[in-house]
């Protein structure tokens, strides 16, 4: 099951809507000395292409910014927004998340690979057709995509998007079919720990399908 990260996808950060159809391409993070440098964080596929894709906007769409990189630090650019001088300027950017319109992406070249932005607002139903909730994020917190779901019950479920338990992405008819069983959708405590069986038989899977290729 693959996703696509933004400039070849999207990021990991909530969609600024499904109206809009924006992807969100990187944040601003931080600041860097006096003279009105950024952090940025970039969530494109190739990291340098964020500044490809100016004038970039916030989440909602009513300020745009031009950025230039500076150069390359281990987790983030050191990078100049236009009309940013000063750290005060600077610093008044942190956390924005930046955005480009969806239709300037291009498409995805295999079916099994999703732009995250497309996922936000699908529905999620089970294999039978009954109804669970609706993608609100996609989120990577390092064991792998997974999806925020909103319960009719207003809480919401992570779900490890894998295959195995999301068979079915149907993006044109905006659905998500999921395998789940009761305990992924139980309250937090009982949940959580149905997540973490869940992650780790997937993580043995694939360590079992790596191994048999090895030999």
């Amino acid at each position: 099951m693959a996703t696509q990260p933004a400039g070849k996808g999207a990021s990991q950060a909530r969609n600024a809507g499904k109206a809009r159809s924006t992807v969100c391409v990187g944040q601003i993070v931080g600041v860097h000395g006096v003279r009105g440098l950024v952090k940025l964080k970039s969530f494109t596929e190739d990291p340098a292409a964020i500044a490809g894709y100016n004038p970039l906007m916030d989440p909602t769409g009513t300020r745009s910014f031009t950025v230039e990189l500076q150069s390359a630090m281990k987790d983030y650019w050191l990078a100049r927004v236009q009309g940013v001088s000063d750290r005060t300027a600077a610093e008044a950017l942190r956390g924005v998340l930046l955005h480009v319109d969806r239709d300037r992406l291009p498409p995805t070249e295999d079916e099994e690979e999703f732009y995250h932005a497309d996922l936000i607002g699908l529905s999620v139903e089970r294999p039978d057709g009954s109804g669970i909730g609706t993608v609100i994020a996609l989120h990577n917190f390092g064991g792998g995509d997974m999806l925020e779901v909103n319960l009719p019950e207003r809480r919401t479920v992570m779900v490890p998007f894998t295959k195995a338990l999301v068979p079915v992405v149907d993006v044109a008819g905006g659905r998500i079919v999921a395998d789940l069983t009761d305990d992924l959708l139980a309250p937090p405590d009982a949940a959580e720990q149905a997540r973490e069986k869940a992650a780790e038989a997937a993580a043995e899977r694939a360590g079992s399908a790596t191994d048999g290729e090895a030999e």
